[in-house]
Parts: C-alpha cells; structure tokens; sequence
C-alpha cells in the first residue's frame, strides 16, 4: 500500500491523507461493530447501512479491497443473504488492522495488499 500515491490520487498532501485514515479506521470499526451486532440478530437493513457505510469510505480512500468486500455483503444482504457475511466481515478486519499496523510503524509503502485475503 502507497500511501503517499493514494494521496497524490486525491490531491492530498500525505499527511492530510493519514488523518482521514485514521478517521476512516476508526467510523470503519464501530460499523463493523454494528453490522456484528445486526447480523446476530439477523437484521438485514443495519447489516446493508454498515456496509454501505464501509463501501463509502474505503473506495474514497483507494482502499479497494475493503471497498469490494463491504460491497459484496451489502448486496448480499439487500437480498437477505446473510450466510458468509461474517467471514467477509472478518476479512475486512483484517484490511483494517493491517492499515492500522501500516501506520503505527509509519512504513506505508511496505505494505502492498493490506489484507492478503480475497475477495
């Protein structure tokens, strides 16, 4: 992951950009804790907010794993499939907290594909 290039895509300066990851990371995090909460209950609407939520935000950011992920269960539960949305859920955790590591240890560009998991 590029962040200096991915701020250059949005005519950013690289630190302008950090700060909107970091806000990014953390709205990111609380809609994943309630796509959870309404996934144990099965409620399809607030897993469908969540997720559009996610989608959003990552895909303003080039983060286009997480953007494909989140659009993946938001479609799938928009038609009431709800199976296999936690993994995909998880898989975008894990975008998360490697964005997140890619920041603490301030090395942005070594970090390729945040996730290594699929789509």
């Amino acid at each position: 992951m590029n962040f200096r290039g991915l701020a250059s895509d949005l005519d950013l300066e690289e630190e302008e950009f950090i700060e909107l990851v970091e806000v990014f990371l953390e709205v990111s995090a609380s809609d994943l804790t309630k796509m959870e909460s309404a996934l144990s209950s099965g409620a399809s609407e607030q897993v469908i907010e969540a997720a559009h939520s996610i989608k959003g935000a990552a895909g303003g950011l080039g983060f286009s794993d997480a953007q494909a992920l989140a659009a993946k269960i938001e479609m799938n539960a928009r038609n009431h499939v709800l199976e296999g949305t936690h993994e995909s859920a998880n898989a975008i955790k894990g975008n998360l907290a490697a964005i997140t590591e890619a920041l603490k240890k301030n090395e942005p560009d070594s970090l390729d594909n945040p996730t290594g998991a699929g789509t």
